[in-house]
């Protein structure tokens, strides 16, 4: 296959050949507006399985020249942004429908995507496929709409959002799309009519929590405007509400955003597109946090029986793997054409064209993780731990499971550890920690009072207690754990036959407070010569070890 790529050096341009440069089927062209600019992006690549040819193209030249020179089976449409095509638009697309050429892009404008359908019959008749919008909004989130909704005869709700890695980085034509956009109005379904919505001015705050995995930090998200407002509609027009939002970080910048859109909505701002290129350098630039980045999509509505559902989806994404997701829409049609499974002809939306099976066998190989959540409000009486973990709960060996799920006390033996200096002897005894000693008799006691959990630990004959109950707010799917006016949030890791619980937030007296002044934990439950085994580790950079104890334990009548 030899495969178009407009605005092949750019930032989306860029990761799709990323993305298949090990295809030694394929001849990519790599094409933008500087031949210079494309020859060295091609040298910069090194050896790779793909052939990679450097070539000029402009899109507002003579297209239908430019194609018959390069002669490709498929175009690749990766520049914008497609909100500001104006006049002769779908130039591009007619072009390639003229020229037998397949055409796919990236489009993330609702109008755009909605208008392709107006070249179905001419797609149809020259037996090619135009698809658009052939990025995570909506091909990406419609995937994980019909696996959600498997088990419902009826939509009500559909909600998602992406939120990027504050290093991702963002590509001038995407800011330039979001500072056009920001503040204007635009068509959505609300509460079961058509109303109209102003992006980045509405808000709703989310923590994406793939089961058994850290989650991001609770996100703020703002309305986007994307095609998944008109797709989803057009694909479940049953649904009442559809939203949705990007939640970029860090922060501040992006309340900073809220307000100048806000100046937009309320007229004493035309638009945002002249603020475009300071509001690119801010975002390249004033960076920082964890890299890392995640993508929800939540669904409510009914099954046959009239009983209400909600689920979600949730996806994560370590480090540099994040941006490329976008970009594996297209990575997945390209693979599944050069194995001879072709979209069918037409043009449309891309909505259709792909399923979440597609994208987690490109997942597999990456650190991206992504699982469902149950958040119909279940049983009273699920445990603690089994509700924070989800799916992810069925994965954790069974002695650690029966721990959690039957046990009300278990006895066993341990070993203590303290610190020896002084400030550490003062916290441990502040908090209420035993004493050192070895092969210690240790007793748990855990009451269970709706949903709270108080653990009475018992080493010897000293005793400290603590409360556990699922984070609300901000703290959101994580397991928060209170010894006096201290309360820690911890997620819930389920891995290599271990449950770990990792520090994601702490507070005094409901104050939070800042993580860099948090005692360090490395607390984890394992089964060793099958038996429950646990392992309590807590420090502090200015006092050293302040206790470490590690045992066994077994549930008793």
């Amino acid at each position: 296959m030899r495969l178009l790529i407009v605005g092949g050096y750019g930032t989306f341009g860029g990761r799709i050949i990323q993305l298949l440069e090990n295809e030694p089927r394929l001849t990519v062209i790599v094409a933008g507006r500087s031949l210079a600019k494309a020859e060295a992006w091609c040298k910069s690549r090194g050896a790779v399985a793909a052939q990679l040819m450097p070539a000029a193209f402009d899109r507002d030249g003579d297209l239908a020249a430019q194609l018959e020179s390069l002669r490709p089976d498929t175009l690749v449409d990766a520049s914008g942004p497609f909100q500001a095509y104006g006049e002769g638009r779908y130039r591009l697309i007619e072009a390639c429908i003229g020229q037998g050429i397949n055409y796919l892009d990236l489009a993330d404008g609702s109008d755009f995507v909605a208008g392709v359908r107006a070249f179905d019959a001419a797609a149809k008749q020259a037996g090619l496929f135009v698809l658009s919008g052939v990025s995570s909004f909506p091909v990406l989130t419609a995937a994980a709409v019909r696996r959600l909704s498997c088990a419902m005869v009826r939509i009500d709700t559909i909600k998602g959002g992406i939120a990027p890695s504050p290093y991702a980085g963002v590509g001038e034509n995407v800011i330039r799309a979001i500072a056009g956009y920001a503040g204007q109005p635009v068509e959505l379904m609300r509460d079961g009519i058509k109303a109209q919505g102003h992006p980045l001015t509405e808000q709703m705050r989310y923590t994406i929590a793939p089961p058994g995995r850290v989650p991001l930090k609770n996100t703020l998200f703002s309305l986007v405007d994307v095609p998944d407002l008109r797709a989803l509609a057009e694909l479940w027009p049953q649904a009442k509400t559809i939203w949705m939002g990007a939640g970029p970080v860090p922060e501040i910048l992006h309340r900073a955003l809220i307000g100048l859109a806000w100046l937009v909505r309320i007229g004493l701002v035309r638009s945002l597109a002249p603020l475009a290129p300071l509001m690119h350098w801010a975002t390249n630039r004033l960076r920082w946090g964890e890299h890392r980045g995640g993508m929800f999509v939540l669904v409510e509505g009914a099954d046959p029986a009239g009983t209400q559902l909600k689920c979600s989806w949730h996806l994560l994404a370590e480090g540099d793997d994040g941006p490329l997701i976008p970009s594996m829409a297209v990575e997945a049609l390209v693979r599944k054409a050069l194995d001879g499974r072709m979209p069918a002809t037409g043009a449309r939306p891309a909505v259709n064209d792909l399923e979440l099976a597609d994208y987690e066998a490109l997942f597999a190989g990456r650190t991206i993780y992504s699982g469902f959540r149950d958040d119909t409000a279940g049983d009273p009486g699920k445990p603690l731990y089994a509700e924070l973990l989800g799916e992810a709960w069925q994965g954790v060996p069974e002695k650690i499971r029966a721990m959690h799920d039957h046990a009300k006390t278990a006895e066993g033996r341990a070993s203590v550890e303290r610190g020896s200096n002084f400030l550490s002897r003062i916290t441990a005894w502040l908090i209420g920690f035993p004493g050192p000693g070895t092969d210690i008799p240790v007793r748990v006691r855990f009451d269970v009072d709706k949903a709270e959990e108080t653990w009475t630990r018992t080493f010897g004959t000293h005793s400290f207690s603590s409360r556990q109950f699922a984070g609300q707010g901000r703290s959101e799917r994580l397991l928060c754990e209170r010894f006096g006016p201290l309360t820690f949030a911890m997620t819930l890791v389920a891995e290599e036959g271990k449950l770990s619980l990792v520090l994601r937030g702490w507070s005094v007296l409901g104050l939070p407070l800042p993580m860099w002044l948090c005692p360090r934990s490395a607390s984890f439950e394992t089964v060793e010569n099958g038996r429950f085994r646990f392992h309590v580790e807590i420090s502090h950079p200015l006092t050293g070890l302040i206790v470490r104890y590690r045992g066994r334990l077994e549930p008793v009548d």
